[in-house]
């Protein structure tokens, strides 16, 4: 299966991984699975920390190489494609993070692993559950 993850996920993956459902981490510990990141979250983290709602014990793009270094991730490339592709994700709110994964995962048939709860069950939106 092909894991697009989302933000907090790929966070949670990393910084706090208790937060993550037994089904979750056994997805993403899985060899059989491809595991895959959109810049997006990592434009996100860059707002996290500057607004000081997520603190890590090193610069941004010291932690993100390490990061990246320690578990290999696709990277989802933003194209024409995911960006015309937002406005038809069909999500109840205006979200342009969340519009941009959400067109990702659709334009590269991807699964996004999430625990939002306004992401889950979005028609067309494959999704795993981090509950």
């Amino acid at each position: 299966m092909k894991l697009l993850l989302d933000t907090h996920v790929w966070l949670w993956s990393l910084l706090e991984p208790r937060n993550l459902s037994r089904r979750v981490a056994r997805a993403l510990e899985s060899k059989d699975n491809e595991l895959w990141l959109s810049p997006i979250s990592v434009w996100e983290l860059v707002m996290l920390t500057e607004k000081d709602r997520v603190s890590l014990n090193m610069d941004v793009e010291e932690w993100v190489a390490k990061a990246m270094e320690a578990v290999p991730l696709q990277e989802a490339p933003i194209t024409h494609e995911v960006a015309l592709g937002t406005q038809h994700v069909g999500l109840a709110h205006r979200d342009p993070a969340d519009r941009f994964l959400a067109a990702t995962a659709r334009v590269f048939d991807l699964t996004l692993v999430t625990a939002d709860s306004r992401m889950i069950g979005v028609k067309g939106l494959p999704t795993l559950a981090n509950r």
